[in-house]
């Protein structure tokens, strides 16, 4: 018999069984499970593609860590082994309501209710993590929930009374088992615990999809409702959630969530912290992975363009074996890549900054947050006495890849950024649809060469104009 899925909710242990027995197939979004078969309709269904935070849970970590994500996009399978907490599971200490949704009613935060939910979450989140209620960390924390009907006055000021709130720990699921062999739902659902139990699947399912973190893969189940017909999960198999750093150079697993590789990857190169806080939301980087960004191969991801500057490099493996290529040489066509039908990505490398070496990145998209790059791109630069000894750029949405720049590069080497601006439409046939025609993109790299020129020549003055 197929193994059962089995979590904690709300503090009690849940078990689902197989799908002929509870008709409930592990490629059902979390949301969907919430409200149809527990009855848990707090939790709202907004837009169905992780963008609004209606829907927004919180998975709680044995380490005492809870991180807001959003259960439209999460795969019932996803949440074997973990537990979740939604809104329907907070209380305070008297059994009343919980310290969070006092300081949003208080607020008068409450508005007309149907987001509220996902922003107590939301809160419930910040309360627990120590962060002080700064401005802008608020507004990186609301990011990711969006109210329709008035002004986020209130609910900024119930932030500021939670911030720092003591909270107790999560419960530790003791009822739930630790798996440590490969777990198959229903034979579409396969959650490996090893890279060997991986591999072997890969090899064996080749036409199954590989899920991640799910926030793509999963607006198929959600906004699309034609979920794959089998799926392969990897955040379970410890090989691809590694991180290691040595004085010369980092290695971040596949499946490592962008919020668990933020502090290593920040602490190396700090341009991304900007960056990456606009990378999604807190709910799309709690589950969001950097090798499923890599691994999906779209023209406009935030994170390819950054790599391809920072000179990385992706291990491939499979039961063949193993076998490492600059990521420049990964991406081969249109959502396409060198990845062969066997093989997984585990790793990804890059080095850290020499001497001499300053990085920058840059992302220009519709609107400032929650919002796939129309442009981005990402430079490091080795500048010695006043020259350029080595360049790197890497761009997104200026071709069918994200591709590095060398005509670009070497014009800014041997003639300077004039030069660098007019190279661009020799380097480049720009994507052209709504995101942004194909001039207003060779526009806007042409600018953010321009402001590029502008960091190096004045650099706090582009500090006072970017924090604008």
């Amino acid at each position: 018999m197929a193994d059962r899925i089995s979590f904690t909710l709300n503090d009690r242990p849940v078990e689902i069984e197989p799908f002929e027995i509870s008709g409930v197939s592990p490629m059902t979004t979390l949301l969907d499970w919430l409200r149809e078969q527990r009855g848990l309709r707090g939790t709202k269904e907004g837009c169905a593609e992780g963008d609004c935070g209606a829907c927004t849970v919180v998975l709680e970590r044995g380490d005492g860590r809870r991180e807001a994500v959003n259960s439209c996009i999460a795969l019932l399978g996803q949440v074997d082994g973990l537990s979740v907490r939604t809104v329907e599971g907070l209380s305070g200490p008297d059994g009343g309501p919980h310290p969070v949704q006092t300081a949003m009613a208080e607020a008068d935060a409450t508005q007309c209710g149907f987001c509220t939910p996902g922003f107590v979450m939301s809160a419930f989140a910040f309360a627990g993590s120590g962060e002080a209620a700064e401005p802008d960390t608020v507004h990186e924390v609301l990011a990711g929930n969006l109210c329709r009907c008035t002004g986020y006055r209130p609910i900024v000021e119930a932030m500021g009374r939670v911030a720092g709130l003591a909270v107790s720990p999560p419960a530790v699921p003791g009822a739930i088992p630790v798996r440590t062999a490969a777990a198959a739902f229903d034979g579409m659902f396969y959650a490996p615990r090893s890279l060997d139990d991986l591999l072997a699947l890969r090899r064996a399912h080749l036409e199954a999809r590989l899920l991640a973190g799910g926030t793509d893969l999963g607006l198929d189940a959600s906004r699309a409702r034609k979920p794959p017909a089998s799926v392969i999960h990897l955040t379970h198999v410890p090989e691809l959630q590694t991180i290691s750093a040595t004085d010369e150079r980092l290695v971040i697993g596949a499946a490592v969530t962008y919020t668990a590789a933020a502090p290593l990857l920040i602490e190396a190169f700090p341009a991304l912290r900007p960056y990456l806080s606009r990378l999604g939301s807190r709910q799309i980087r709690n589950l969001g992975t950097i090798g499923g960004n890599v691994g999906n191969a779209s023209p406009i991801g935030d994170m390819p363009p950054v790599l391809l500057a920072l000179e990385a490099s992706v291990r491939l493996v499979s039961a063949r074996g193993a076998r490492e290529m600059p990521l420049e040489e990964f991406f081969v066509g249109y959502r396409r890549t060198a990845l062969a039908p066997d093989e997984i990505i585990e790793s990804l490398s890059m080095p850290r900054l020499w001497p001499h070496e300053v990085f920058f990145c840059d992302k220009v998209s519709k609107r400032r947050d929650q919002d796939i790059s129309t442009v981005a791109a990402a430079y490091r630069l080795r500048i010695v006495d006043g020259r350029f000894e080595d360049v790197r750029i890497g761009f997104g949405g200026m071709a069918a890849t994200p591709k590095r720049a060398t005509l670009i590069e070497d014009a800014l080497k041997a003639e300077g950024f004039a030069a660098a601006i007019e190279a661009i439409p020799r380097q480049f046939e720009p994507l052209d649809d709504w995101r942004g025609t194909a001039a207003y993109r060779l526009q806007v790299a042409a600018n953010l060469l321009r402001r590029l020129e502008l960091r190096l020549a004045e650099p706090s003055r582009v500090m006072e104009l970017e924090a604008l």
